[in-house]
């Protein structure tokens, strides 16, 4: 059984719909601040918080767990840095209390939700594993620490990992039953739809005189279906040769926030109106992946990470819940 820490979230909702088609069991540990029982359409739901270690300890005892995929934390770069002691205590504190779980339980399996803010400005374009790791933003860091503690505690107690890297993450499952959810919502493919369907008065564009070719940021976006087949085959690999590693995962090329927002509305067949804001501190002007790695150890193949690909599942799933009046 597979045990998904913050499964009830964007990420963790599609990652748990594909194991359970895989023929997995599932469990979902969900304290649901940001999670959603809706989400929660496969496997079991434990509502529980890891900053209560007695509830994960239950959840442990109540189930044969396998292996652990951890993806709740707070992951908001600008949030970190009005807020820092909040991101601290949940993505490091909280995860550690999951650890002394896991080893309490004998659960030896981690896949690692971490991020490409890890990495703070880009030195070199593609970003690839090996590039160094200095991050801008306590959310970066409290990431980045948290990645040296897995090294620590498999060189110590025995604890294989596998850390994979978000880029952008985007898109919705292509089956429509699942999406992305959040409130607020802050990224830019909703925010844009949410333009289109009228239920904002415009997307608000963080920066348009960055050095790029029309003065926006450019970024990697992967569609979060192939983020799902991804975790997948590392859990695969982790159990078969209980070997740790860490790899990126992004679609190798980037589009700029204008070139999105002309893709919504392609899509959508509606304009969207723009509001141009100052930069925001930590954004880099252009994040582009390498996922070179994962594509040849994983075998890793995304099938639907082109941006028309990207918008038109997140489309279909953000402008039927606006006919649903949700």
């Amino acid at each position: 059984m597979i045990l998904l820490v913050g499964g009830a979230g964007y990420i963790g909702s599609h990652i748990n719909k594909r194991l359970v088609q895989k023929g997995y069991r599932t469990v979902v540990f969900d304290n649901l601040s940001t999670g959603h029982r809706e989400l929660v359409k496969w496997g079991r739901l434990v509502p529980g918080d890891l900053a209560n270690p007695n509830e994960i300890d239950t959840c442990f005892e109540a189930y044969s767990i396998k292996a652990v995929i951890h993806l709740c934390a707070h992951a908001y770069v600008d949030e970190s840095i009005r807020e820092p002691a909040k991101y601290y205590r949940n993505n490091v504190v909280c995860t550690l209390n999951l650890l002394d779980s896991m080893r309490k339980h004998n659960v030896r399996f981690l896949i690692f939700s971490s991020t490409c803010s890890t990495y703070g400005l880009p030195m070199t374009l593609p970003i690839g594993e090996s590039h160094p790791q200095n991050p801008v933003s306590p959310y970066g860091r409290s990431k980045r620490f948290m990645e040296e503690v897995f090294r620590d505690y498999d060189r110590a107690y025995g604890l294989p990992h596998v850390v994979l890297r978000y880029f952008n993450a985007a898109g919705a499952d292509p089956e429509g039953e699942i999406g992305e959810w959040h409130e607020p919502e802050t990224h830019l493919i909703p925010r844009a739809i949410f333009a289109a369907l009228g239920k904002e008065p415009a997307v608000s564009v963080f920066g348009t005189d960055y050095p790029t070719p029309d003065g926006t940021c450019i970024r990697d976006f992967v569609h979060v279906w192939d983020l799902a087949e991804a975790h997948i085959l590392a859990l695969e690999r982790l159990m078969a040769t209980e070997k740790s590693d860490s790899f990126n995962l992004g679609n190798d090329s980037g589009h700029s926030v204008q070139e999105v927002i002309q893709m919504v509305e392609s899509v959508s067949g509606r304009p969207v109106r723009v509001e141009g804001m100052k930069r925001r501190e930590g954004d880099p002007p252009i994040l582009i992946s390498s996922s070179a790695r994962a594509k040849k150890i994983l075998r890793w193949k995304p099938a639907y990470s082109s941006l028309p690909m990207i918008v038109e599942s997140a489309w279909a799933w953000h402008s039927r819940r606006s006919e649903e009046g949700i």
